[in-house]
């Protein structure tokens, strides 16, 4: 038998061929590497085989791989989110505000009434600031209160900082039951001066509907025709905590539900401000509650400062008249531009 033939370790040949497999040069430089394994052959559907593209290196095909994954963090959000909820691991404020709650669930509910269903259109939006309070003043109407929901949405969704907007609600709200929960949970709070300046003094964006009933329930011949603004108390707020007052335009919403008639036994008897009647309601009952679906615009006007005036101005009635009409008589003069440049009440 033959002697075998022992090649050393450090054979000049065995290193030259390792270092060629390196792509490494034996004077040191770096040249072209030897190809790895050789690339799969696609089968005659088109596809790799299973396996092949990983062992290959080679990018998964039509975006699976990331549509995949983009599910499954929407699936493992959602269970953590559920997981929080259950266990109590997430915070409220001293109001009851609910941020995870609001941005992940009712934003969600209430973002493709205003996007697909009303088509709101913001203008505007550049005159909420950035950051610090400010209080936002808005016509009111619409049968029920879906215009403060959509005012909600519109400066969530088109503010640049996200901001939200914490409405003040009428004592009802608070007195039906879910309904109260929801609300606390989405930020709003209870129409009080005091409650309204600690939210402005830290910081919030608050939105108030002067109108109140008055508003939404006025019948529809009376439409977009502002009523009266009350006796200024969200002005003295605003001088008290002294933030920019904006004044705020909703066309769009009086039609959703017009008010023909209004029962005012049942409204009595059911312990409500009023009982609309409309042409679908209540003839064809549960279905008549659904409003038609008009075409919005929301706009906010130049704000107006109140930093400028001294701490006893909010205690001048002269003072406190006179910025009242005239917000009011800036959302009433926007409404009017509005309707006139609208085509049609549903486009």
């Amino acid at each position: 038998m033959a002697d075998a033939k022992v090649i050393p370790f450090d054979d000049d040949r065995s290193r030259s061929g390792a270092a060629r497999r390196r792509g490494v040069l034996p004077g040191g430089g770096r040249g072209p590497a030897t190809a790895g394994p050789a690339p799969v052959s696609a089968l005659p559907g088109g596809q790799v085989p299973e396996g092949a593209a990983e062992a290959t290196g080679a990018a998964p095909q039509d975006g699976d791989a990331g549509a995949g994954s983009g599910w499954d963090r929407r699936i493992a959000g959602g269970l953590a989110f559920l997981r929080r909820r259950l266990t109590g691991d997430y915070d409220v404020d001293e109001f009851g505000y609910d941020k995870e709650l609001t941005d992940q669930v009712l934003m969600s509910v209430l973002r493709p009434l205003a996007d697909k269903y009303f088509r709101v259109e913001v203008k505007g939006i550049e005159n909420i600031p950035s950051d610090g309070g400010a209080l936002v003043v808005a016509n009111h109407s619409g049968t029920l209160p879906l215009d403060g929901l959509m005012l909600q949405v519109a400066v969530h969704d088109n503010h640049p900082a996200e901001r939200h907007l914490r409405l003040l609600a009428a004592d009802l709200v608070f007195m039906l039951p879910v309904v109260n929960e929801l609300a606390r949970k989405a930020g709003h709070t209870l129409a009080c001066a005091e409650d309204a300046e600690r939210l402005l003094q830290g910081g919030e964006v608050v939105g108030v509907m002067p109108e109140g009933f008055k508003g939404i329930g006025k019948p529809f011949g009376e439409r977009y025709k502002l009523q009266r603004f009350g006796r200024g108390g969200f002005v003295s707020t605003a001088l008290r905590a002294g933030v920019p007052i904006v004044p705020c335009s909703i066309v769009g919403a009086e039609e959703i539900y017009p008010m023909i008639g209004n029962s005012k036994t049942l409204a009595r008897v059911l312990g409500v401000p009023y009982f609309p009647i409309t042409p679908t309601f209540p003839w064809l009952g549960p279905l008549g509650a659904l409003p038609l679906p008009t075409k919005w615009t929301i706009q906010f006007g130049e704000p107006i400062p109140t930093d400028g005036y001294p701490p006893e101005a909010a205690e001048d009635p002269m003072l406190m008249f006179n910025l009242t009409d005239q917000v009011r008589e800036q959302i009433q003069h926007t409404l009017y531009k509005l309707l006139v440049q609208r085509r049609s009440v549903f486009f």
